[in-house]
């Protein structure tokens, strides 16, 4: 395999593209000429394929070509990688409906031609049915191209962690993070299928050419391990490693901890910037297990780091520089310290007091990502506006929802005689069109129409936004915001979408303008930008960068600075952080009672728990102090985010 030297540790050959969307449209010319050159001989092009978000822009791209451009399907055979065992195909998270969502039914081709593994053979039945199936992709010449995503435990198809090489098409046992992962789409961890029918190691490598997409930071280490590390069994997408003919096609995030990307010192010349001066001496610092004032020239020179010695040394001088750099990225003031010098503060003192706008993509995130500094920005004064940008309907699970109606249920029941409380009318607590003539629905009759997923009734997704509108006051209240000034967007993409398959809207950018200019803001939080494009937090930063876009010419964009707060996706390396707001214990207890509040999120993997919350911001407290900065006991970081 030929690669640059900046490549050499990786074993697979890899193509970084600056969007997932330019990786979909080169891939999409790429099929297309495959199917005409196929067509032009009188063959047919056999294509694997896969679901999840991550291939729905490829799908798309596709679509148009074959409405726009006459790109016709007909001559194209297609093979699913895998399907869940035991959902029905109308479930509106089978594979067999996404592939006709979001391809089948959009392009023009036979029907007789596409095949899915079937989730509703019966048990006993599913060995000789993987078979068969084997020996249609046989019979069918064999797969030309097979696309492939990544899971985030190495998994390709639904072959989890002990798949070997050598394994065919199969039921499988679902891995408890995929289950997890997958928690949302099933309304709760409860309900997503323990067991798939999967396309084998084995089978996926004897297609004659393989490409894996992956978009996100979330997928970066994963990548990196599957690319770099030798194959095991361990992370199934390593034996890519044995085919001739496999690439990897990743957005920017997804590649961000390849070796060229996070540590390109160690694999060829470097230009040393001050970012990656930083880089590099907070790297040599942990991997040597030293505070970066003890460092010795010894320590640069043995980590092949000498040429950034000569350039910029001696050590002690280095050492110096990149420690006062970090130093300054502390801050107990993160609307800025007023009258105060704010040279080396990572923001301005002036204005004071601020008007600060929060963006949560969910109701949550914001106090996850940044409870401590949100209470920290209302106590020092400053106007704090908090928006939750979506309902965060989708993430609430069926058993709270039943929760909630039993306590309506009791409100709407008519206190006995002699009881001190006064019985509240039900009109005033519960969405009218959830009360029937006999007062609020029953728990049961409530959780029948939870069946249908993100295609329930209106009414029950109305039910369980007031559940979580609930939580987030309760959660802001805490953290000192006034009331009126937490606010709910409810972006359109949202309520007419589902995850994995959002898109943005004009009607979004619409609203989160107005909200912009009524706010002004001199500061905006906001969180998304490095995420899967698909999921909620990147749409939502899409639509926030797309709105500034529109506003740049507004008076108030002059005197705003961005920042973003981490999501749950990973750890920041402590030399990509521009303000670190620290917390005593006491400052840290009460976020993450703050958190608390968001009870129907206390089992979601992707609503991230409050011991999540917990160990991230430890773990940047104490790599400052391995630094040999300050001993805290947990710190919120931050990012600058520069407006286009």
């Amino acid at each position: 395999m030929t690669t640059t030297e900046s490549q050499q540790r990786e074993r697979i050959p890899i193509h970084v593209h600056d969007t997932a969307d330019e990786v979909a449209r080169t891939l999409a010319r790429e099929i297309a000429t495959l199917i005409h050159q196929r067509a032009s001989s009188g063959r047919s092009l056999v294509l694997g394929l896969a679901t999840g978000s991550t291939p729905v822009r490829l799908y798309r791209e596709l679509i148009r070509m074959h409405r726009e451009e006459g790109l016709s399907f007909y001559n194209v055979i297609t093979f699913n990688l895998d399907e869940y065992h035991g959902l029905p195909r109308d479930h509106p998270e089978s594979y067999w409906r996404f592939m006709h969502d979001q391809l089948f039914d959009h392009i023009d081709i036979p029907r007789t031609s596409i095949h899915i593994p079937d989730g509703t053979v019966p048990r006993a039945a599913v060995y000789d049915w993987c078979r068969d199936y084997e020996k249609q992709i046989t019979d069918a010449g064999g797969i030309d191209l097979q696309i492939l995503g990544i899971g985030r435990t190495g998994h390709i198809g639904f072959n989890e962690p002990g798949s070997g090489p050598d394994s065919r098409t199969r039921l499988v046992t679902l891995d408890s993070m995929t289950r997890r992962d997958a928690a949302r789409d099933f309304l709760g961890e409860a309900n997503v299928p323990r067991h798939a029918i999967t396309m084998g190691v084995g089978t996926i490598l004897a297609a004659k050419k393989i490409i894996l997409l992956a978009w996100g930071e979330a997928k970066s280490r994963v990548i990196a391990d599957a690319a770099e590390r030798p194959p095991a069994e361990t992370l199934p997408a390593s034996f890519l490693q044995q085919h001739p003919d496999t690439t990897f096609l990743l957005d920017r995030p997804a590649a961000s901890e390849l070796t060229r990307f996070k540590l390109p010192w160690l694999v060829g010349q470097v230009e040393w910037t001050p970012a990656l001066s930083r880089r590099a001496v907070a790297w040599l610092s942990r991997h040597a297990k030293k505070p970066v004032l003890k460092l010795l020239d010894d320590d640069y020179t043995e980590h092949g780091m000498s040429d950034l010695l000569t350039e910029q040394g001696p050590a002690y001088k280095l050492n110096i520089r990149i420690f006062n750099e970090l130093q300054h990225t502390i801050t107990g003031w993160p609307g800025g310290k007023p009258d105060a010098d704010d040279t080396h503060r990572p923001e301005r003192a002036a204005p004071h007091p601020k008007r600060v706008l929060v963006l949560a993509p969910e109701p949550s995130d914001d106090a996850l990502g940044m409870g401590g500094t949100l209470r920290r920005l209302v106590e020092q004064g400053h106007h704090v506006t908090v928006a939750a940008q979506t309902s965060g309907n989708l993430g609430v699970p069926d058993d709270e929802i039943a929760t909630f109606a039993d306590f309506l249920a009791e409100l709407n029941t008519p206190a006995p005689v002699g009881a001190s409380l006064a019985t509240p009318s039900p009109a005033s607590i519960v969405p009218r069109p959830l009360i029937s003539e006999s007062g609020v629905q029953s728990p049961e009759s409530i959780l029948s129409s939870c069946s249908g997923g993100v295609h329930a009734a209106p009414d029950l997704r109305r039910y369980k936004a007031l559940l979580r509108r609930g939580e987030q006051r309760a959660a802001t209240r805490a953290c000192g915001v006034l009331a009126e000034n937490t606010l709910f967007l409810d972006l359109p993409f949202y309520e007419q979408g589902r995850y994995r398959q959002f898109r943005a809207t004009e009607a979004d950018i619409t609203a989160t303008v107005a909200l912009l200019r009524k706010i002004t803001p001199h500061q905006i939080f906001a969180t998304g930008d490095s995420e899967d494009p698909s999921s909620v937090p990147a749409v939502c930063f899409d639509i926030l960068r797309q709105s500034l876009a529109r506003t740049r010419e507004d008076a108030w964009q002059r005197d705003c600075r961005i920042w973003l707060y981490r999501s749950p996706a990973r750890d920041w390396n402590i030399a990509e952080i521009d303000m670190a707001v620290p917390m005593s214990p006491l400052e840290l207890t009460a976020k993450l009672q703050s958190i608390r509040h968001h009870k129907s999120q206390r089992d979601q993997q992707t609503g991230e728990s409050w011991r999540t919350a917990e160990h991230h911001d430890q773990s940047v407290a104490r790599a400052y102090d391995e630094f040999g900065l300050a001993n805290y006991e947990a710190i919120e970081p931050f990012r600058r985010y520069q407006i286009a």
